[in-house]
């Protein structure tokens, strides 16, 4: 295997031969006097790390890395200077460099910088083959960024592609659970056969199980003809379940039964058909806490946790939100025609700084609108939807909620208590009371998912502000 290559830019010689010979034993080393002969030896050879003065006469540290971050194969870029403080540190990293250090070099320092360096180099080419390979499948939002969180989960991806264990996708609402579906079965030998995904909580009990198994002709009113269910159509491929923390006890037990001896029956049938599919589930929900209130099968669980993948929410992803914003931006500006093309700082700081309770898809969401309402070729703070430039104050305390369960205080703990599948109607208009007719707060009181709420509400004809009690 070829080594990592190196390329030291620097005005000084004593300064270039001193660090290409530290470096050398372990790195191909070569060496430019400044920025200008830095880009002309790029134009014939590649670089893994760059270590570039920041003060050189002619095109300097700065000017540089806006250069080289440009190049289609970006070189991981380290800045050096004698000049060194915390505001040129800060720009630089704003403007992509990878770290900073201070003249005189610390040679121990230096080692761990370009090791850590290196390896992210090859993280990112590995990232980029994985991209590739979902290229004209589907969006690749989720795989943008250089976190160590997601690091992990795409190392997990990777690792768990190729066999046929079950997966769990646990996260947040808006993290790309779906995304990671479709990689896990894109990468997989599966990959030509059929991807089929069923969004559980959108479907009552009853069509979700024709939904997976299918129906006999004259199974029930309506079923004027054989049809065939998910897990048919999944032959040899892979299914995807969303939100199966939704899903109801008995067909709980149907799925078990097929996680276990891969074969079921069509509703009304009699005929055994074999399950030849690859199963990825996935949740925003928490099972264990689920599993210890008795409301999701326990067996079930362990059956799906074969191998988990816990998506980490986009504040959790530390540093990618810039990558993903300017990527949106770039995506966004083509599709319309917008001559749209970089974010001010101060308005990028607010988007580093706000919580993204919505995650990936509000950030995307937010991008877009900017893009469409933009007056001007750089995004400002005042072009930031105001809940994004002035966040709200965090909530204050709610009046406690009637029906008091044991040991739990607060009204929220009280409703989130409550066993989400046997909600009563005055259960419900309290819950929707203490949110003040607002339904997704309700929804995560509760601890269910707004569609359910909908659902429940539809079914006992609840309107959608609440009863005012005496």
């Amino acid at each position: 295997m070829s080594r990592p290559i190196i390329l030291i830019v620097d005005d000084e010689k004593n300064t270039r031969d001193g660090l290409a010979r530290a470096l050398a034993g372990a790195y191909a080393v070569a060496t430019a006097e400044n920025g200008l002969r830095a880009l002309e030896w790029l134009k014939s050879h590649t670089a893994d790390v760059v270590l570039s003065d920041l003060r050189m006469p002619g095109m300097g540290g700065m000017d540089l890395l806006d250069a080289l971050l440009a190049l289609p194969s970006k070189p991981i870029v380290i800045l050096l200077t004698a000049y060194g403080s915390v505001e040129t540190a800060v720009e630089a990293m704003k403007r992509g460099a990878y770290d900073f250090l201070e003249k005189p070099v610390n040679l121990d320092r230096l080692d761990l910088l370009v090791e850590r360096a290196v390896a992210q180099r090859s993280l990112g080419a590995e990232n980029r083959r994985l991209k590739a390979a979902l290229d004209g499948h589907f969006g690749s939002d989720t795989f943008i960024g250089r976190s160590a969180a997601m690091a992990a989960v795409m190392d997990t991806v990777r690792q768990v592609a190729p066999v046929n264990a079950t997966v769990l996708v646990q996260g947040e609402s808006g993290t790309g659970k779906e995304l990671i579906a479709h990689a896990i079965h894109q990468l997989s030998p599966r990959a030509s056969r059929p991807f089929v995904a069923v969004h559980c909580a959108a479907l009552s009990p009853t069509l979700l199980e024709s939904e997976l198994f299918g129906h006999e002709k004259g199974a029930f009113t309506g079923a004027t003809e054989l049809r065939k269910g998910r897990f048919e159509l999944a032959s040899g491929g892979t299914l995807f379940l969303d939100e199966i923390g939704e899903i109801s006890p008995e067909v709980q037990v149907k799925i078990l039964r097929v996680l276990e001896t891969r074969d079921f029956e069509r509703v009304g049938g009699t005929e055994t058909i074999h399950a030849d599919v690859r199963l990825v589930a996935a949740t925003n929900r928490d099972l264990r806490a689920m599993v210890a209130a008795g409301t999701f099968r326990e067996d079930l669980f362990y059956r799906l946790y074969v191998v988990n993948i816990e998506l980490p929410p986009l504040r959790a992803r530390e540093g990618d939100i810039p990558l993903l914003a300017r990527h949106y931006l770039a995506h966004f500006a083509a599709e319309y025609g917008r001559e749209v093309k970089t974010i001010a700082s101060d308005a990028m700081d607010a988007l580093c700084a706000y919580a993204w309770p919505g995650n990936v898809r509000e950030l995307r969401n937010a991008l877009e609108r900017m893009v469409v309402l933009a007056t001007s070729n750089t995004l400002t703070l005042r072009d930031l939807p105001a809940a994004i430039r002035t966040p709200a104050p965090a909530p204050q305390a709610v009046a406690a909620a009637p029906g008091p369960v044991p040991g739990v205080s607060t009204a929220g703990e009280r409703l989130a208590a409550l066993p989400p599948r046997t909600l009563t109607r005055d259960e419900l208009e309290a819950a929707l009371a203490v949110a003040g007719g607002n339904r997704a707060r309700a929804a995560r009181n509760l601890g269910i998912s707004r569609r359910t709420l909908y659902r429940k509400l539809e079914e006992l004809g609840i309107p959608a502000k609440p009863r005012q009690r005496s």
